[in-house]
């Protein structure tokens, strides 16, 4: 089993493919089986290293304090161990929006292009979910409520659609170690972190993506008009995690936007 301990934290990744390097950060609460479309296609032609962060999957799940810029650490850390030498594109979707954003506007010129889906580069509250966790948790209903803040990923109908209920059941499952209390760790290090006053100055190529029906698709609109060479694209019909839900529809526009930036 793929592990990295180059940050002092035990995070679980796998790696696909051959050719140039792309690094998928999953949203919360998923895990980086979130990616499997993703992982399909573009291993044809890159080389693919999907990681847990930590606190969820079979990632560590530590208690104390941590920041965003630790979990961007914990990433790098995984690409050392994962032998990659060369510098990855960055996609992530909401939370793994974040920490790519942050890993670019610390090293503009550090990563060759930014994909950032569903993200919010601004100030964000998440006490309420922090406590819902933790009551849940202590309620013996945490399944029922980690299936729940699953379903708001995702369009409803889609939620509800075999394919849906499916691949959702298995993040459900693969839930059933997680800590409400690492979560809750998560959580706060994401509302810690505003990227608004850095976003000018970070040149990196930036490709936002936003699901039609996304909650955070305002939040992206602003990341994108905040960057000088950043570009935003709305996927029809889709909710927060547009590329599953729609994979062609995502895969398609991601594919163009590297093409275009000579990767």
């Amino acid at each position: 089993m793929p592990i990295s301990r180059a940050n002092g934290v035990e995070i679980y990744y796998e790696r696909a493919g051959s050719g140039p390097p792309i690094l998928m950060l999953h949203a919360l609460p998923f895990d980086h089986r979130l990616w499997l479309y993703q992982v399909a296609r573009f291993s044809q032609r890159y080389t693919t290293i999907a990681l847990d962060l930590r606190g969820w999957g079979r990632s560590a799940k530590p208690r104390e304090p941590f920041t965003l810029r630790d979990m961007g650490q914990d990433a790098l850390g995984v690409l050392t161990d994962a032998g990659i030498t060369q510098a990855p594109v960055l996609m992530g979707c909401s939370a793994g929006s974040k920490i790519a954003l942050t890993l670019a506007c610390d090293a503009p010129a550090a990563f060759p292009a930014v994909i950032a889906i569903g993200g919010n580069s601004g100030p964000q509250n998440f006490s309420q979910r922090i406590a819902d966790y933790a009551s849940q948790s202590a309620q013996g209903r945490f399944s029922a409520f980690h299936r729940g803040h699953l379903r708001h990923g995702v369009t409803q109908a889609w939620a509800d659609s075999p394919i849906g209920e499916y691949l959702l059941e298995g993040f459900v499952e693969r839930g059933a170690g997680l800590d409400p209390l690492s979560i809750g760790r998560v959580f706060e290090a994401l509302q810690g972190s505003n990227l608004l006053e850095d976003l000018p100055s970070c040149r990196t190529p930036t490709l936002v993506v936003n699901g039609e029906f996304d909650g955070a698709r305002a939040a992206g609109e602003r990341t994108a008009s905040l960057m000088p060479n950043a570009v935003h694209h709305v996927v029809t019909g889709a909710g927060h995690c547009c590329f599953l839900e729609d994979s062609a529809a995502f895969d398609d526009v991601a594919m163009a936007f590297l093409r275009s930036n000579g990767l």
